[in-house]
């Protein structure tokens, strides 16, 4: 730039080579102020020799690589935490998802469980209105059974007493073919024939008429007694002639005969006799024996208290 300067400087000068002495001055002056600015200007640059790398290409080339290589690892940064957060993000939607599906499975299971709950709970109902049913019919049941056991135990003890009545009327007829004993809520005096009747007969003797007539006074004195009089006979056949057609026969009209010596007692009802032959059919004792065989000809009167009421609380349990 300098060197154009002068060039142009000196091609003004030829050219006008017919110019003023004053005008060559003030050219001169100028010439020396750009070579001053001049040398100015190359100590300015060679002060910044030093730096000159700095603003050269290739510095600028290799900041420019630099930078680019940054960014191309901020690339893969962001890519790979792009991906990471994808993953992230599918897995959260993954667990979500299964949530929401174990959350609606679990709301199902529960309302089945609520159901079955109910149900139980209406059943449990049922069983308890059924139990104090129960409880209401156990304790009737329980009220009756302890009445009745009341009732058995008066009954029984009545038949004791009974008993114990009898034994101390027919005392003088004890060990003479008659017996007296209570078995199974009942009383059973048991007349051998020979107390009562000769052979073959059904007539009672004075004897045996004199322990009816005592057993009746006692009878009359229980009107809830029944009184059953059975007839019975060993297994010899009957060989008698007249009305008697077996022992059947034999032992039912025996049996009538004490119904009748009772029946003259009007203190006993006569709903509560009743007359039963059993013949030779019902044997206490071996028939091969003659001790047998008078053991099995008796009259049984079986003494039976009336079980009216037991009877219907034993139906109402």
């Amino acid at each position: 730039m300098i060197s154009k300067t002068l060039t142009f400087l000196a091609l003004l000068f030829l050219t006008t080579s017919c110019v003023s002495s004053k005008v060559f001055e003030d050219l001169k002056q100028d010439n020396e102020a750009l070579k001053a600015e001049n040398k100015a200007l190359m100590a300015q640059l060679d002060g910044k020799k030093g730096n000159a790398d700095t603003y050269s290409l290739a510095a600028l080339q290799k900041q420019y690589e630099q930078v680019k290589t940054e960014r191309d690892q901020l690339a893969l940064d962001y890519a790979a935490v792009q991906n990471n957060l994808k993953r992230l993000q599918d897995s959260y939607d993954a667990l979500e998802a299964n949530s929401s599906e174990n959350l609606t499975g679990n709301l199902a299971l529960n309302r089945e469980l609520l159901t079955k709950l109910e149900e139980k709970e209406k059943a449990l109902a049922r069983e308890r209105g059924r139990l104090e049913e129960l409880e209401k019919d156990l304790a009737a049941r329980s009220n009756r059974v302890n009445e009745l056991e009341g009732l058995l135990a008066a009954k029984d003890a009545q038949m004791h007493a009974l008993k114990e009545a009898i034994s101390a009327a027919l005392t003088n007829f004890e060990g003479k073919g008659l017996t007296v004993v209570q078995r199974d809520g009942k009383v059973y005096v048991s007349m051998e024939n020979k107390l009562l009747f000769e052979s073959g007969s059904w007539a009672v003797n004075n004897n045996g008429k004199l322990a009816v007539v005592q057993l009746g006074g006692v009878l009359a004195q229980n009107p809830e007694i029944a009184v059953l009089i059975e007839g019975h006979t060993d297994n010899v056949p009957y060989g008698g002639s007249g009305p008697l057609q077996d022992n059947w026969d034999l032992s039912t009209k025996r049996a009538t005969a004490i119904v009748t010596i009772l029946s003259e007692n009007n203190a006993i009802l006569k709903e509560n006799l009743t007359a039963a032959g059993r013949g030779e059919y019902a044997p206490i004792a071996p028939n091969s024996t003659s001790e047998g065989k008078a053991k099995n000809r008796r009259i049984e009167v079986i003494l039976t208290p009336k079980l009216d009421k037991i009877s219907k609380l034993f139906h109402e349990l």
